[in-house]
């Protein structure tokens, strides 16, 4: 028995691919949550599936969505709704951005990149998940970054995204907090796939970046990250909202 059998969350990104999507699945799917999971890889989306209905035995619906649009968004809640009969949790994990670009060298186009995937597809998200979490007294978890609470170099379009959802998060904790729904943030530093990549091309940088944090290594997507998710929807936490939780290891210590 999960604390979330019967449940349904909609984890953004959530295909398999190393990152904080699958680890935020597999986190949900062990505690007996069913899933709808989104992405622009529809491939990784149905290999998730196939892995997770075999594993855990819950039920996983796969959704191509492109999170900028508030139409395709719109039909993938609404198909949620009617293939499952309830919305739980919402968890807003994906982002696209232009890293490693100083803000003078970006353009307008990498801006939109950031803020179109980032603010407005949690924004939609939000908005048209919000009657199904007012029904059920769900929960959001939104994702943002060291990048915007640090001002990290090279990160202007992405910062700027995830500080927005950030407030953004904050607000509907405040207008939500009558329908029973709680929201809040994770601030992540997580081992990927492509961190190992980068780890084993520069080892010495690794090490470098392994120095500064006090935990002395990076969070694992599913035991570290999900599981905060997990507590964050459960009913220990319905009354922590409009929060953000950093999560760096010792390395994001803010007042």
């Amino acid at each position: 028995m999960g604390k979330f059998d019967g449940k349904v969350a909609i984890i953004t990104g959530g295909g398999k691919g190393g990152g904080i999507g699958w680890g935020l699945s597999t986190a949900f799917a062990k505690e007996g949550c069913n899933l709808a999971i989104t992405g622009r890889n529809l491939q990784k989306l149905e290999d998730a599936k196939a892995e997770l209905e075999e594993k855990y035995g819950v039920k996983v619906l796969p959704l191509q969505a492109d999170g900028s649009d508030e139409e395709q968004v719109a039909a993938a809640v609404k198909k949620v709704a009617e293939e499952f009969g309830r919305i739980d949790f919402l968890i807003n994990n994906a982002q696209n951005s232009a890293s490693g670009l100083t803000l003078v060298e970006h353009s307008k186009e990498d801006f939109d990149k950031a803020i179109y995937s980032g603010i407005y597809a949690v924004f939609f998200y939000m908005k048209h998940c919000h009657p199904y979490l007012k029904e059920t007294k769900g929960s959001v978890v939104n994702f943002a970054s060291g990048a915007g609470l640090f001002g990290r170099f090279g990160q202007s379009s992405y910062a700027a995204a995830k500080e927005g959802i950030r407030g953004m998060t904050r607000v509907a904790a405040t207008e939500w907090g009558p329908d029973g729904i709680n929201c809040n943030v994770i601030c992540p530093l997580v081992m990927t796939s492509q961190l190992a990549k980068w780890k084993e091309e520069y080892p010495e940088a690794y090490a470098k970046q392994i120095g500064g944090i006090p935990a002395g290594r990076f969070g694992d997507a599913e035991s570290d990250i999900g599981r905060t998710a997990v507590f964050l929807c459960s009913e220990d936490a319905s009354y922590i909202s409009g929060e953000t939780i950093t999560m760096q290891g010792g390395s994001g210590l803010r007042p």
